[in-house]
Order: C-alpha cells, then sequence, then structure tokens
C-alpha cells in the first residue's frame, strides 16, 4: 500500500507495483478512513491515471485525491468478484465521495406479515422487516388503502394492530369491521389459523399478478347461487367480482401479462441526477420509485445506472430482483452485472435499452418522470427561503462583498463558429429568476467571446447610466431625491399612481428596461471573461457592482486581477446559486441563438433573388412558412404576398429551381 500525507503525488505508487489484474482499490485519508472504493478490470491503468495527469481531472476528483493520503488494492479473478468486493466495501466504509442514492421521499408499501400466526395487511414505510411479503411502492397511501378496502371484500384477512387484536380476543367481540364481514375474524374464532393463511396467501397471489384465477373462480360460484336460486348470496359475488376488477383497473396494463420488468431512467446536471423506475409485474404497473443522486465523482449516464443496480438489487429480497431491467444506457460492466444479479435472484438477469415497442415507450413515460423529479427537486430547494438567504450570504462571504447581492446579473454569448452571435441576460432577484427582467443582444463585433462580453456590458451598463440620468433629471423636477432608493417607490408629494418613481416610465408606467443596477454581474467564463466585463464596468465609470465568472469545467469562480480561483465548496448553496443563475444564461442565449440562426438559414436561401429586400424575404416566410413549401408554390400563388407582382414571383420562381437543380 502507498501512503503519505503529502499530496497525490508523494503516495502514487512505485512504477510496475501495481498489477495489472481485474481487482478494487481503496483510498484512504490521514485517518486511515477510507473515502473511496472504486473497480478496475486492469488496476495499474486506472489507478496511474489518477496519477498521470493531476490538472486535467475532474475536479471533484482532485479533491478526492488531494484529501487522500493512501491507496491499497486487493486482486479478484473475476469481474464478478471485483463488483462483488466493491459493493461490500461501499456497504461497509460508506465513502464519502462514492455515489449514494438517497429516496427523493419515503415511498409506502403495502405489506402482509406472512411470518405472524394470523398475517395482517397494512402500509408501511421505511426499512423492510423479514417474513413480511411487500407490494409496491405506492405514490401514496391512501391508493394502497383504495385497494386494501376493495380487496378485504373477497380476502377478509385482518388489517388491524395487534392491541386491537389481543383486546377483541379478550372481550369476544370483533372490531367493527368484523361485523361488515371485511375481516373473518381469527380475534374471536370465526376462522382457524390455517383458513386465515390460505386467505392471505390469495390475498398476495393476487397482489402479484396472478389475478385471472380469482375472478374466474368468483364468476363460477355466483353462477352457481344463482342456479341455486340463491340470489343475495349471488349479488353478493357479483360485488365482489366487481372489486376485484376495480382493484385490477388501477394498475395500468402496459406490456404483455407475462412481462416482468424494471424500467429505470435518469435525467442529470452536473452536480445531481434523479433515477425513477416503474415496477412492471404481470405487464402492469405495481408502483414506482424515485431517487436523487448527489453526484460526488466524475460520473457518466453508464456508470450512475451501475451504482444504481448494485445499491438497490443488493440488499433486496430475491424475489424482488426481476428478471428483466430496462435501462436507459449499458454500463461498461453490463453482462457482468448481470450475472451477479442473477446469482442473487436465483434465475437468469436480463438488463438492456429497449430500441421501439411498448418497452421504448415506457422507457420514455419514466425518463419523463425522472426529468421532472429532478426539476421538482431543484425547484424545492431553490424556492426554500433559508437556502436562498444562506445561498446569498455564501456568496457574500465567498467574494469579499459587504453585503448579499439580492440582484444578480448573469450572461453568456453563444454562437456557431463565430456566425449569428447572440448574448442573453438573465436576472435573479433574491435567490429566484426574475424572467420579466430577462434581455438578450445580438452581439455586434467580431473576435470572440471576451470581446461580446465586454461589448454586452457596455451597451447594458450605458443604458443603465442613461437611463438613471433621466430618471434622476426627473425627480429633481419633481421634488424627489436625485439619487433616492429604487426600490423605495415614489417619494413625498408624488401620487404613485402617477407611476413618477424613479426606474418609471411616465408614459407607460412600467419600469424601464435597465433602470436597476444589479450587485453582482456573473459572466459564462473564466478570467479572460471576468476581467472584460470590469473593464467595461470600469470605462463606464461604474465602479458599484462586483463582477466574476464561472467557468463550467471546473467549476471556478474568477474574480477580475486574480490569479488563483476562489473554490467554493461542492455542496455549498452558494455553487448551486451559481450554476443555477449561469445554466439559465446559457439556456436562454442557446434559445435566442437557434431562434435566430434558424430565421437567417431560412432567409439565406433568397438573398440572390434580384429585387427581394429582407422586408419582402420575410413577407415570404412568414406566409409560407419555411422555403422548402415556397419551393413548391406556383407564381400565382407567390402572387399572393404582399408586396410581390407577377414579375418577381417569376424571378423568384426561377431562382428556387435554379438552386435546387
Amino acid at each position: 500500500m502507498a501512503r503519505s500525507a503529502g499530496g497525490p503525488a508523494s503516495f502514487r505508487p512505485s512504477p510496475g507495483s501495481i498489477p495489472e489484474s481485474p481487482g478494487v482499490y481503496r483510498f484512504r485519508d490521514p485517518g486511515d478512513r477510507v473515502i473511496y472504493v472504486g473497480k478496475a478490470k486492469n488496476l495499474r491503468q486506472r489507478l496511474n491515471s489518477y496519477f498521470a495527469d493531476f490538472a486535467g481531472l475532474h475536479p471533484r476528483t482532485q479533491t478526492m485525491l488531494t484529501t487522500a493520503a493512501g491507496v491499497d488494492w486487493t486482486v479478484v479473478g473475476t469481474e464478478v468478484e471485483a463488483l462483488q468486493l466493491e459493493y461490500s466495501w461501499i456497504k461497509e466504509y460508506d465513502p464519502r465521495f462514492n455515489v449514494k442514492y438517497r429516496d427523493d421521499k419515503s415511498y409506502p408499501y403495502l405489506a402482509v406479515t406472512m411470518g405472524e400466526e394470523f398475517p395482517r395487511v397494512q402500509v408501511l414505510r421505511g426499512a423492510k422487516r423479514k417474513g413480511t411479503r411487500y407490494f409496491g411502492p405506492y405514490s401514496h397511501a391512501w391508493a394502497i388503502r383504495e385497494t386494501v378496502d376493495l380487496l378485504l371484500r373477497v380476502f377478509p384477512i385482518r388489517s388491524c394492530s395487534t392491541g386491537v387484536f389481543r383486546r377483541a380476543g379478550q372481550v369476544g367481540r370483533p372490531c367493527l369491521l368484523g361485523y361488515i364481514d371485511k375481516c373473518s375474524a381469527p380475534c374471536v374464532g370465526r376462522i382457524s389459523p390455517e383458513d386465515h393463511r390460505t386467505l392471505a396467501e390469495d390475498f398476495c397471489d393476487f397482489m402479484a399478478g396472478n389475478t385471472g384465477r380469482f375472478v374466474r373462480r368468483l364468476e363460477r360460484e355466483m353462477a352457481r347461487a344463482a342456479a341455486e336460486q340463491e340470489y343475495e348470496r349471488a349479488a353478493r359475488l357479483r360485488d365482489d367480482i366487481q372489486a376485484l376488477r376495480r382493484a385490477m383497473e388501477k394498475q395500468a396494463v402496459v406490456l404483455g401479462d407475462n412481462t416482468d420488468c424494471d424500467v429505470v431512467a435518469l435525467a442529470e446536471d452536473p452536480l445531481e441526477a434523479a433515477v425513477q423506475v416503474f415496477y412492471v409485474r404481470g405487464g402492469r404497473i405495481r408502483g414506482q420509485r424515485g431517487w436523487v443522486v448527489d453526484k460526488v465523482e466524475e460520473t457518466g449516464p453508464g456508470e450512475l445506472v451501475e451504482r444504481f443496480l448494485l445499491q438497490i438489487y443488493g440488499d433486496a429480497a430475491a424475489e424482488a430482483v426481476p428478471r428483466e431491467v430496462l435501462v436507459p444506457t449499458l454500463p461498461s460492466d453490463a453482462d457482468a452485472i448481470a450475472e451477479l444479479l442473477g446469482e442473487h435472484r436465483g434465475g437468469r438477469v436480463e438488463i438492456r435499452v429497449p430500441q421501439r415497442g411498448d418497452k421504448r415507450d415506457l422507457l420514455t413515460t419514466v425518463e419523463r418522470n425522472a426529468a421532472e423529479a429532478l426539476r421538482q427537486h431543484k425547484l424545492k430547494r431553490a424556492s426554500d427561503l433559508t437556502s436562498r438567504s444562506r445561498a446569498l450570504q455564501e456568496v457574500a462571504d465567498a467574494l469579499g462583498l459587504d453585503q448579499a447581492p439580492l440582484r444578480i446579473e448573469c450572461y453568456d454569448v453563444s454562437h456557431m463558429q463565430g456566425t449569428d452571435v447572440v448574448a442573453s441576460m438573465v436576472v435573479f432577484e433574491d435567490g429566484l429568476a426574475r424572467k420579466s427582467e430577462y434581455r438578450r443582444f445580438s452581439v455586434r463585433t467580431t473576435g470572440g467571446d471576451v470581446a461580446s462580453i465586454h461589448e454586452v456590458i457596455s451597451r447594458r451598463f450605458k443604458r443603465y447610466l442613461e437611463e438613471r440620468s433621466a430618471t434622476g433629471e426627473l425627480d429633481v423636477e419633481m421634488g424627489a431625491e436625485p439619487d433616492a432608493d429604487p426600490e423605495a417607490g415614489a417619494g413625498p408629494g408624488i401620487d404613485p399612481g402617477a407611476g413618477a418613481g424613479p426606474g418609471i416610465d411616465l408614459e407607460t408606467g412600467r419600469p424601464r428596461k435597465f433602470a436597476y443596477p444589479p450587485n453582482l454581474v456573473v459572466v459564462d467564463g473564466g478570467p479572460a471573461q471576468a476581467a472584460a466585463a470590469r473593464r467595461a464596468l470600469d470605462e463606464l465609470g461604474v465602479d458599484d457592482v462586483a463582477v466574476c465568472g464561472l467557468a463550467k469545467r471546473l467549476e471556478e469562480v474568477w474574480l477580475p486581477d486574480e490569479e488563483l480561483p476562489v473554490i467554493l465548496p461542492r455542496a455549498s448553496e452558494a455553487l448551486y446559486l451559481l450554476q443555477r443563475v449561469r445554466d439559465e444564461a446559457h439556456r436562454f442565449a442557446i434559445t435566442y441563438h437557434r431562434s435566430k440562426r434558424s430565421r437567417s438559414v431560412r432567409e439565406s436561401a433568397l438573398d440572390g433573388v434580384p429585387g427581394l429586400g429582407p422586408a419582402r424575404r420575410q413577407a415570404l416566410i412568414k406566409h409560407f412558412g419555411s422555403v422548402k413549401r415556397l419551393r413548391e408554390a406556383t407564381a400565382a400563388q407567390i402572387c399572393e404576398v404582399p408586396g410581390i407582382g407577377p414579375a418577381t414571383a417569376e424571378t423568384i420562381v426561377s431562382a428556387l429551381k435554379d438552386e435546387s437543380s
């Protein structure tokens, strides 16, 4: 084992000391705690990758290596053995840098306590208990209770607590469910333990998907009762059949009757990932479950799927492992994982990516659920007032600001190889997006992202200075202080209804577009972009606005004129907020760039047509919807466009025909 406390280079194993065999390795910190566990088909190749190019590693991997003080490894014979040992070590040591899946909420299960003398049906959450059959999970507890209420007509097994069961036995009188025939009342001896257990087993069989035989049995009994003129009994059996069918209808049929599979889907961003699973048994969706994972290490979709399969099915009962697992991406060791799960299940397990048909459609549905779960998780975190306040204060502390930046503006530049250059400005106030304040820019300068950032910041703050100047003159004329707080509204003696407060346009009564300055400007980029933004502000004399850049690859925060970046903790609310602001600016810029590029591509086909200016080109595209439809139109149809005469229409038809040929 290599061990030291002097950084990664100091505990790097000596050349040739690492075997080329499959194995599992552990990184330990100076306190000898295991902080990361990994596996490899070739230990030498994998471990050397950690030390060959430290600067090129993902920042989270760099953090792990700088935290570590040593590394050891264990050689195994096969990939399956490596998976088994890796899983057992992760479970034993709970390493801080390994991916950990956690439930995004506590899902309820329908449980039948088959380990008791008189099995009981109930709703349970949390850890599973030995000797209990579980069905689900379900999204809501009420969905289970509705199902149980329907099934107790046909399978009247015990559903009361231990205390209620004992008291009923002591007084010799069953509870209400015993009187309304939704419990067979084993507490007072109305049914033997053997017969009650048979009822419980039938209940479990029905929930497991073996529904047909119970419906057919009741139908035969109903027909027999009607033939014997026992009409009241036949009517009750009819109601029992309807109850069973309603219970069956609550589980949607999505695949073939004999299909048992779990459908797994992911949605991720650089920091977190959401996983959703739909459980399909007997072709019906029996439940769903979700997890949210912090991506502590650098992981792709395949590795996330691998970690999920090992962690979730590793502790599951054998019957909980399905015959088939549908995933969005195959892990690199898919065959080894399938073999390991097959050993655990006691039968063959197939892991595959569906390409078409009902299974592909179902995976798409689960992917939408995963994306929505991630969105809701981020929204819940973003909308939490305490988290937002902490994030703003952490940003202020990290950047050395006098106060929390209540208004943050972020800028991003988007282009395609230097063409159709656009930029976006998004605004967050009090940690929440203020979309009415978003702005977009068509960039005029050429010279790359740095020049574009300089231009956009200059344009935005020139407008701010102009509007502040105009507002200041207006306030002086009306007797208000020129430098009044923009958030304070109208000053004394000013009618608020007139809309004459600072930053308000008198004609429209709406806020001026660039009237309010931010406390912090964030640019998407590194030190060059941050310096360009600072230079633009300095040239305009704006010295009360802080500037920083957020670089995508390493998630570093750069301050102007600083040689080293500010490294925010990966799990900090400050980094989460800045990333969300940056990602929103990127999304807004990309959306604008795509629309502009699409429009320019459509109009470029008409650039060479004589007599067509920008207005006529836009009119043609608006009328026909696309160049393709315009190309298919006749001269007479083109003449219907306002401003297009017969001669011009013939020229357009000829020009588009020559171009296509």
